[in-house]
């Protein structure tokens, strides 16, 4: 039986995005473990969070799991969720500047304090509710309609460097990264243990996925 790390570090919907992957792969050994021993042994892992960066890589920093993560991610699938995406970049510009795992090269940005929507709506910050994704071809995203809805609550988004690690795009107003892949990674900034049917698509995707795509 193949089995699934969902790191506890503090920070996320652990029990949310464990059921949502228990009811993806019902076969898969979904465990919400701490330690390094037990990260390091699933076959994937799944690296979630919610609230602030600093709070975030402080948590890493406390559970001594940032080289953890680094060693996951050089060999085995890992998939970041939210917060977990945004962590995987190089910088964030949350609490005046902080520094991430740079396993993706990139910064972290809040959206623009004054956006309108094309009837000249202004658009409330943070981004939440559903929106469409246009995808880049990766095989996470098998058997997910192109354009379809994922739920997103997030003030800030991903600028990855190079181009080719962007995964997916959303607009608000305008285009942004809401999802990177490179290597063992995929990270998403929506939710898709809130996604409903193709959210559930994409975890089990990625539980059936071996890298290196």
């Amino acid at each position: 039986m193949s089995s699934v790390a969902v790191i506890d570090y503090g920070m996320g919907n652990l029990h949310s995005i464990a059921k949502a992957l228990q009811h993806a792969s019902p076969k898969v050994d979904v465990r919400v473990v701490s330690d390094k021993q037990s990260i390091l042994a699933a076959d994937r892992v799944v690296f979630p969070g919610v609230g602030g960066m600093e709070h975030c890589m402080q948590a890493l920093h406390d559970t001594e799991l940032i080289e953890v993560i680094a060693q996951v991610a050089a060999t085995k699938p890992l998939l970041g969720v939210c917060l977990g995406m945004q962590a995987l970049l190089s910088h964030s510009e949350e609490n005046g500047g902080i520094e991430g795992l740079n396993l993706i090269s990139g910064n972290v940005v809040h959206f623009a304090k004054d956006l309108h929507d094309t009837q000249g709506e202004k658009l409330k910050i943070p981004h939440m509710g559903w929106n469409q994704v246009q995808q880049q071809e990766h095989p996470v995203w098998q058997d997910i309609p192109q354009g379809s809805r994922f739920y997103f609550v997030h003030s800030y988004f991903a600028q990855p460097e190079d181009e080719a690690t962007i995964a997916a795009t959303s607009d608000y107003p305008n285009a942004f990264t809401c999802a990177v892949a490179k290597d063992n990674i995929f990270a998403v900034q929506f939710h898709p243990e809130k996604s409903q049917t193709v959210g559930l698509q994409l975890l089990k995707n990625f539980l059936h996925w071996d890298g290196q795509s």
